[in-house]
């Protein structure tokens, strides 16, 4: 109770809660049903799977140039909010972009439409959410709060607007796009003119010439992809965070709603699971860091790969809605448990004033890699053989890629190069 009372005192703390929630907030309304509103004929743009595949791998293109991009300029702005501001402008708009130029384009024009889609989108959210979690667990470092909690805040704003994204979905789905803009004029304000005293005074100290030594030169940035041991981190996120995004986003939403009698109960059914689902993320998200000082960073990682493969493959072996239900409430676990890890295990191996570049590159880059490459294969599978034999061989991809960690990815007292990491 002391440690959340010290928490709540603290400025920084609250200021990282607030922008997190805001922004997933912003981006979890729409989100949630980005796949059903470019699926559904009804409510939707009616595409098939292998399109929504090819709009999903665009994406992920433009997102990973940005991610580099975004990751090295982070790095040079250390704790500055710059680009926090930019993408909060493209969230701010976000709703109007949607409703008068993604849609229509889509219909119409759908390869030009899937290039601006990939900008804008990628620019406001997909990029972004790399670099406000990167700049938060900066932050937690700097001003003494855990970085875990302040991500909690992210993930129960998330679970706010997926309760009532459903409904909206169903009345209208231009009030979920509408409902992106409100929260992302929210977090424009938010960001622009709540700063800690605590922020300001680093941020001063920051042109003296003792501190310069902290801010990473490009060749070191580009130095990076000379490491061994990145590039095994990237190659076991591409064979499982991607293939997991791929199923999460681009395939379970249109599973799941199918199991209904109608689509329109399946969506307003999945709003609601989906916001009890990321409410006990939320909660994980606080208690993780407790168990990863207990049994450490590479075993709760390796947890969370287990829990992924096992959410997966159920998947392919039911059909009924209160099973299913329960198999995708493992979300709650899953997403903490290989999320917080994998951040901190880049803080514990790799030196920490590259850790927005390590992040974009190692983690982000890596999984928008894998979806440009699978996004569209993987659709086109669906469409062939359907969502359980996908299913299963996703599955059985990421238990590879988990065996491939547990003999390859550094134990927590091997190389240890950034911030040490001391179990309790």
């Amino acid at each position: 109770m002391s440690k959340l009372k010290k928490a709540f005192k603290n400025q920084s703390y609250l200021q990282s809660s607030v922008t997190l929630m805001l922004f997933f907030a912003s981006w979890g309304v729409w989100w949630s049903f980005f796949q059903l509103w470019l699926t559904t004929p009804k409510s939707g743009l009616g595409l098939s799977g292998s399109q929504v595949g090819t709009v999903f791998s665009v994406n992920s293109l433009v997102t990973l140039i940005l991610m580099f991009i975004y990751g090295a300029v982070q790095d040079k702005l250390v704790i500055k909010r710059s680009l926090l501001v930019f993408a909060s402008v493209i969230a701010t708009l976000i709703g109007p972009f949607f409703i008068y130029v993604y849609g229509p384009l889509l219909r119409s024009q759908f390869n030009i439409g899937i290039l601006v889609g990939a900008v804008v989108l990628s620019a406001g959210y997909l990029s972004a959410v790399g670099i406000f979690e990167a700049v938060s667990e900066r932050f937690s470092r700097l001003f003494d709060f855990e970085y875990g909690q302040a991500r909690a805040w992210g993930s129960f704003g998330y679970a706010i607007v997926a309760l009532l994204a459903g409904f909206l979905f169903v009345i209208n789905p231009n009030l979920n796009f509408w409902a992106g803009s409100f929260f992302g004029l929210c977090l424009l304000l938010n960001v622009l003119f709540w700063k800690p005293k605590a922020e300001r005074e680093a941020i001063a100290k920051m042109s003296d010439a003792s501190t310069e030594s902290t801010v990473p030169s490009l060749g070191e940035m580009f130095s990076l992809l000379k490491l061994k041991q990145l590039w095994v981190v990237i190659v076991f996120i591409m064979f499982t965070w991607t293939f997991y995004n791929v199923f999460d986003q681009q395939m379970f939403p249109g599973f799941y709603t199918n199991l209904f009698s109608s689509q329109e109960v399946g969506q307003q059914v999945y709003g609601t699971l989906n916001s009890v689902q990321v409410f006990c993320e939320a909660a994980m998200l606080g208690v993780v860091p407790l168990i990863m000082r207990k049994i450490g960073v590479k075993k709760t990682l390796l947890i969370g790969v287990t829990i992924m493969c096992l959410r997966i493959g159920l998947c392919s072996v039911t059909t009924s809605p209160v099973a299913v239900s329960m198999i995708k409430m493992l979300h709650a676990l899953e997403v903490p448990m290989f999320i917080l890890p994998m951040f901190r295990y880049f803080t514990l191996h790799f030196d920490t004033k590259l850790s927005a570049t390590l992040y974009m590159i190692g983690f982000q880059i890596a999984a928008q890699v894998g979806q440009v490459i699978l996004s569209t294969p993987l659709g086109i599978l669906r469409d062939n053989v359907g969502f359980t034999m996908t299913f299963r061989i996703i599955s059985l991809i990421v238990l590879v890629s988990g065996i491939f960690a547990a003999f390859l990815l550094k134990n927590d007292d091997q190389d240890v190069l950034g911030d040490p990491f001391i179990r309790q």
